[in-house]
């Protein structure tokens, strides 16, 4: 028998509780799919398949065609509302069904009709015997989906303005190569090729079919069949846990919810499960990513930390939502201040994320406005003169947005990180000769020109003399090397773009002149050449004045 699948999927039914009947049997697809209507439960994560997988899939049944068998692997289904869910075999059954459409439309169109309408009656469309209306064999569970699914089976073609990185897009371009590999296999002799075809998919092809008596259970089959072998995501394993634990008349809401929470992450997995993360670490503090889907699911308990239940954590990142969109765009509206979205964008241009669960929990306190510039005053002075590198920072920082949580006062849990803050003396020395990346440098120097830790607006940030520039006149051997990426060698201007040569005198009759407001002109015009000696100079006034800001 020829197969496209291992048989560890079996392997891995047999391993489940002993208490639930596991009997998987053999069936051929055409009868399969003549005894039933599939639906796929919104738990199951959408068609993905692409080109890659598609094509493996029709080669492999092409080449199979002579064979008296083919094996298609195991599918889990459970029967309710007189249908069939299908918990685990989704993206080749609706593979199958496109393949059956293009043979279908081929039979049509090569005047085939009684061929066409086995292909039908025993793939695409059942007949309802008590009102004789035909519905579908598969129904996806997204409407605008199944639409695109519905439209293909009934013409044969794709419909127009489907975007590519959508799941229709998918569903659409699979379709288009199962159709332009058919028609070029049927070259070879169409009539003799399409009944080979037909009777390979109804007769030779089979699935082993384990139908499970409850939609819970098997959901548990799911799991373990999806995280041995073929890799799912933690995005996925939550969206599938959390809508199979939802009554099951609230599924259909909790995947729409889902989805519409989903989107604003632009089909980014791993940004969704960090902001799940934090959202649960607001309330129970900290969690590793390696730990989420487990402790929400109940496998691993954590003292005193009671995880949300499937409904809860709902509705904790539906209000969550819009706050933490501001956190990764100030730009978009929301419930931040002036002075919140500020801190944002400094934090943004800080690359510093582990500190957004400390802040859901201070938008619950009085004077959030106030707490967050105290938190950003001792983010920002750490970064400065070390990092938050650390995994004990990050638990320290989440512990802290529990204590905010639970007590709805930020003032002691900030105080009790008072002892990641360094000295005044020590911050401004370190800030004289530290090399620092263009992020960090365009908010400290953006700050200091604007007299605040929180800058309304951030003007371009350019190297005096660029670290990389060769044969540097007045530098030393190594000695650009070392100061070329420190404080003292940068300027903020109004323009985006380097103007001039890469020379002291081109930079102060060019340069200078775009100067963005308060910026240390006075000082810089002071200097008869750029070296060593005058970047150390210039870092000193501008941590010195960096100093009297931090820790005004």
């Amino acid at each position: 028998m020829a197969t496209l699948q291992t048989g560890s999927e079996l392997q891995v039914v047999r391993k489940m509780s002993v208490d639930t009947p596991l009997n998987a049997a053999a069936s051929t697809a055409g009868s399969i799919f003549a005894a039933s209507e599939f639906d796929v439960p919104p738990f199951q994560r959408e068609y993905s398949w692409q080109e890659d997988e598609v094509r493996e899939f029709f080669d492999d049944l092409q080449r199979s065609l002579d064979e008296e068998t083919y094996f298609l692997g195991l599918i889990i289904l459970t029967d309710e509302d007189k249908k069939k869910k299908i918990v685990d075999g989704q993206q080749r059954i609706v593979t199958l069904t496109l393949l059956a459409s293009a043979l279908y439309h081929e039979a049509i169109s090569r005047d085939r009709k009684a061929l066409a309408d086995r292909i039908s009656a025993s793939f695409l469309y059942s007949i309802n015997y008590e009102t004789d209306a035909i519905d579908p064999r598969v129904t996806l569970t997204d409407a605008s989906d199944n639409a695109t699914l519905q439209y293909i089976i009934s013409r044969g073609e794709t419909p127009a303005a489907i975007s590519g990185e959508t799941v229709s897009g998918e569903l659409v371009k699979s379709y288009r190569f199962l159709r332009r590999e058919l028609r070029s296999d049927l070259n070879q002799d169409p009539f003799k090729r399409l009944g080979k075809w037909t009777e390979f998919i109804t007769h030779k092809l089979y699935f082993a079919v384990f139908i499970h008596p409850t939609p819970a259970s098997a959901y548990q089959v799911f799991e373990v069949i999806n995280t041995r072998g073929r890799d799912l995501t933690t995005a996925d394993l939550l969206k599938n846990y959390t809508i199979s634990q939802a009554p099951p008349a609230r599924r259909m809401d909790v995947y729409k919810k889902w989805k519409e929470i989903s989107e604003n992450f632009q089909s980014d997995g791993a940004n969704f499960v960090q902001y799940i993360r934090h959202a649960v670490t607001v309330q129970n503090g900290h969690i590793l990513p390696k730990d989420l889907f487990s402790f929400l699911a109940a496998r691993t308990t954590l003292t005193h930390r009671i995880p949300p239940t499937s409904m809860e954590l709902l509705d904790l990142l539906e209000r969550y939502l819009p706050l933490y969109l501001q956190m990764i765009d100030p730009s978009l509206p929301g419930p931040a201040s002036n002075i919140a979205l500020g801190v944002f964008t400094a934090f943004n241009k800080l690359n510093v994320i582990t500190i957004r669960p400390l802040m859901m929990a201070m938008f619950a306190c009085s004077d959030v406005d106030q707490g967050l510039e105290q938190l950003l005053r001792l983010v920002s002075r750490r970064i400065i003169v070390g990092n938050l590198g650390t995994g004990n920072i990050e638990r320290r920082f989440a512990e802290a947005a529990r204590r905010v949580s639970q007590t709805q006062n930020w003032q002691t849990p900030l105080d009790e990180l008072s002892d990641l803050s360094p000295e005044k003396s020590s911050f401004i020395e370190v800030l004289q000769k530290r090399t620092l990346n263009k992020g960090v440098l365009s908010y400290v120097r953006n700050a200091i020109c604007a007299g605040t830790i929180i800058p309304q607006g951030y003007f371009p940030i350019h190297f005096i003399v660029p670290k990389n520039t060769k044969d540097p006149a007045h530098f030393g051997e190594g000695e650009l090397s070392y100061w070329g990426s420190t404080i003292g060698n940068t300027f903020l201007s109004v323009v985006d773009k380097r103007l001039g040569n890469v020379d002291w005198n081109d930079f102060k009759h060019v340069m200078l002149p775009t100067a963005a407001p308060g910026e240390f002109n006075e000082i810089l015009t002071s200097f008869p050449e750029w070296n060593a000696q005058s970047i150390k100079v210039a870092a000193q006034v501008l941590a010195q004045s960096a100093g009297d800001i931090w820790y005004a």
